[in-house]
């Protein structure tokens, strides 16, 4: 039985969409449209329109031989890139919990998506003061170390249109959003192969990051090391925390199959 937040009205047409996608689960491959409407208890007229829509986005294709409907190409790709990020997130706990004992500052796994970067696990320190980004919440890749040391091995072309395309945001008097500046930075983060934010994003938080790659040398993610200008001093950042999470970041991507 499904539970539903109350205190959020829901948009019913999102839902009914989401609840005719679930309805492709275990051994049902296809669906007529009359099944769908009375697994759905909608009419016809309402599921045919949901249909449509979800087709016209890929969710749902059409069988032309049989007129019945199954799960679309969108969906199988969406599913492997939830298998993946599992797959990543497994891999590289055991490294992060490795980490954070070693360091004792909390370290975070991120994915970068359509040029912002997503946070997909974080393991905590013990210091009463520290940095998390929220799991799952967006942040601007430019000003992140996360986002940064993944766009610097960018292909040229994508690594040209964000940087033409985008109107990089001020958050903080060290933000980079000249874009001119911004790709000679890149250019030198990926030279040395690690990222630092100073202070980019927000006042007093500086954060440490290094590239994960995954078999075939792409770069699928990074691991970083946020906290405390107060404890993040130029010589621990430069002696222990960048080469910890460039090794960090190294023993995750040798699990992915990288050598």
């Amino acid at each position: 039985m499904k539970k539903k937040n109350k205190s959020i009205p829901l948009i019913k047409s999102v839902d009914h969409a989401f609840e005719l996608l679930e309805q492709f689960q275990g051994d049902v491959g296809e669906l007529s449209l009359s099944e769908l409407g009375r697994r759905l208890q909608l009419p016809k007229n309402n599921v045919f329109r949901l249909l449509a829509t979800l087709e016209s986005r890929r969710f749902i294709e059409q069988n032309a031989r049989t007129g019945s409907y199954r799960l679309g190409l969108k969906a199988f790709h969406l599913s492997r890139m939830v298998a993946r990020q599992m797959r990543l997130v497994s891999r590289a706990r055991p490294t992060m919990e490795a980490m954070v004992r070693e360091c004792n500052e909390t370290v975070c796994l991120t994915v970068l998506r359509e040029f912002s970067i997503i946070c997909l696990d974080a393991v905590e320190c013990s210091h009463p003061v520290r940095v998390v980004p929220p799991i799952g919440m967006r942040l601007p890749a430019h000003c992140t170390a996360a986002g940064k040391v993944q766009l610097a091995y960018l292909p040229e072309d994508r690594l040209a249109k964000f940087l033409s395309d985008h109107e990089f945001e001020r958050t903080t008097p060290n933000t980079i959003t000249n874009p001119a500046h911004l790709l000679e930075h890149l250019r030198q983060i990926a030279r040395q192969g690690y990222a630092v934010n100073q202070e980019e994003l927000e006042g007093g938080v500086i954060c440490v990051g290094a590239p994960v790659r995954d078999y075939s040398s792409n770069v699928v993610g990074a691991v970083v090391l946020p906290g405390p200008i107060t404890r993040f001093g130029a010589d621990l950042i430069n002696e222990k925390l960048i080469p910890l999470v460039e090794k960090g970041a190294a023993d995750i991507s040798s699990k992915l199959g990288y050598f």
